[in-house]
């Protein structure tokens, strides 16, 4: 299995991509996302747009 950008997206899927990599729940990235940015001083926001560059869309 190859990691892609999910289809269930809020923004680029991501997170959602992840976590149907790893088998995790979409909602636990998020959130684990979502404190680790706030807690990083939103540091997190340049890695989500790296990932989002990088992370290819998911071939059908």
């Amino acid at each position: 299995m190859r990691l892609t950008r999910s289809d269930d997206r809020k923004i680029a899927g991501v997170c959602a991509g992840i976590a149907e990599y790893f088998g995790w729940d979409t909602y636990t990235v998020r959130m684990i996302y979502l404190f680790a940015t706030i807690f990083t001083a939103f540091s997190g926001v340049g890695i989500y747009l790296l990932l989002w560059l990088v992370m290819p869309e998911r071939d059908y």
